[in-house]
């Protein structure tokens, strides 16, 4: 009985062995390297897509945004800038830390 789950076992193993060696014989012929660049080529293609979808959501949310700030132009406070040219220096010395 042994021998014969021993047999079993290498006619399985040849057979998963043949099966990969055929397989990948077939993907080095010219038709099977077409079919792996035809797959990465969608691939690629379906990532751009999906960027692009993200690139217009995004783009379409900061447009909503940015008509927000101009609806509500009128209730926005604007700060004036002191533009004195001693001031300049005293402000950087403060955000450095001195």
């Amino acid at each position: 009985m042994s021998r014969l789950f021993w047999f079993g076992a290498g006619v399985a193993a040849g057979a998963v062995a043949m099966r990969k060696l055929n397989e990948t014989a077939r993907k080095a012929t010219p038709s099977g390297m077409a079919e792996q660049l035809g797959g990465a080529v969608r691939e690629l293609a379906g990532a751009v897509g999906s960027f692009g979808a993200e690139v217009r959501a995004g783009m379409q949310e900061r447009e909503e945004e940015l008509q927000d700030v101009v609806r509500n132009a009128d209730t926005v406070q604007f700060r004036r800038i002191d533009a004195s040219t001693d001031a300049a220096p005293a402000r950087r010395a403060r955000r450095a830390g001195r």
